[in-house]
């Protein structure tokens, strides 16, 4: 009589390669969240440019003291609140310069223990490095 069922080998083999899917995945999906906490500093950023660019239009130069968001946010008609994300603070957020037709580029590095490493930079012609 012979009985139907899987053997040792075949299960530890199967158990082999669901081990090796799972250490292969395990550093692309660390990549993808800090990829997403990144496109929250991204999107605040944005927000940040187009502030100085209407700021800009308005006044014909860009906000004085431009040292970081936090002490021109006032001028820019920001408050905490809207600076504010799970990840990144409006301290986090530095305009470094302007240009002369108003664009702005904005450093993020993040400073909450949530955050991701690094410095990130959206440059006045609108990427993200």
């Amino acid at each position: 009589m012979r009985v139907k069922g899987f053997t040792l080998i075949e299960l530890m083999v199967v158990i082999l390669i669901v081990g090796i899917l799972a250490a292969a995945s395990v550093p692309m999906m660390r990549g993808r969240i800090d990829s997403a906490k990144w496109s929250e500093a991204n999107a605040t950023a944005g927000t940040i440019k187009s502030a100085v660019r209407v700021y800009f239009a308005e006044h014909g130069s860009a906000p004085t003291g431009l040292l970081s968001v936090s002490a021109t946010q006032t001028l820019l008609g920001f408050t905490d609140a809207d600076l504010t994300g799970t990840y990144f603070v409006p301290g986090d957020y530095n305009i470094t310069a302007v240009n002369s037709d108003g664009q702005a580029t904005v450093a993020v590095t993040g400073s909450q223990t949530n955050a991701p490493t690094g410095t990130k930079t959206l440059s006045a012609t609108g990427t993200w490095n």
